[in-house]
């Protein structure tokens, strides 16, 4: 793992050895994933924990490598605090908005690192909206094009709960990495304005679709 920064490193093995533990261990995995009836009781660690659980290796492999792709160009903007900053405000906001639309869901469990890690992917791509990215790792796409794409996917995912990904976690944590992001570098208003606005689009179609409760 020589050339990847330290603190990317910190992240990768804390997943890592937590989500191994989880795998191991039945009892460790539901003691510290997302259970809505568990926060509701005050168990509020489990926002934070669950983001270090993983279904399996798959899921594990999948949320790591996207972290290990997008993590260096963040820091080399933003400096190690600003990754923790993006990975840890990214983690909060979308368990936080999953707990927001599944709070009457007792039964209601998750876990994952894809909050985070799609904080992380929005961070960077605000930074750098005209890098390109492999779709699926073949199909070249602009970093902005994907963003927006995935947040309309998102809200679709959200809409219609045809499946067990947790598109509500994952449009939290792409919100996570967009406000902070123009927290930390105001300058991104200035230099990709219109990247900005088209971004915030889909943020802004979510909260009136919930607002008007069609989501």
């Amino acid at each position: 793992m020589s050339g990847i920064a330290p603190v990317t490193i910190v992240i990768i093995l804390a997943n890592v050895l937590m989500s191994f533990k989880g795998f191991k261990d039945f009892n460790f995995f539901h003691q510290y994933a997302f259970k809505i009836g568990d926060i509701k009781r005050g168990e509020k660690i489990r926002f934070i924990s669950s983001a270090f659980l993983h279904v399996d290796q798959t899921h594990l492999f999948v949320n790591m490598l996207t972290l290990y792709f997008f993590a260096d160009p963040l820091i080399y903007i933003l400096g190690d605090e600003g990754l923790l900053i993006v990975y840890f405000g990214s983690l909060l906001l979308g368990n936080l908005l999953s707990y927001t639309f599944h709070k009457d869901d007792y039964y209601y469990t998750a876990v994952g690192a894809s909050g985070a890690v799609v904080g992380v992917l929005f961070s960077t791509i605000l930074l750098q909206p005209d890098m390109m990215l492999g779709l699926f790792f073949i199909i070249p796409m602009p970093a902005y094009v994907f963003g927006i794409g995935y947040l309309f996917y998102s809200i679709w995912g959200m809409k219609n709960k045809r499946d067990n990904i947790g598109h509500d976690a994952h449009f939290g944590g792409a919100m996570g990495g967009f406000f902070i992001t123009l927290l930390l570098a105001p300058w991104v208003l200035r230099e990709h304005l219109l990247m900005v606005i088209l971004l915030a689009l889909p943020i802004a179609l979510l909260f009136y679709l919930k607002k008007q409760g069609k989501i």
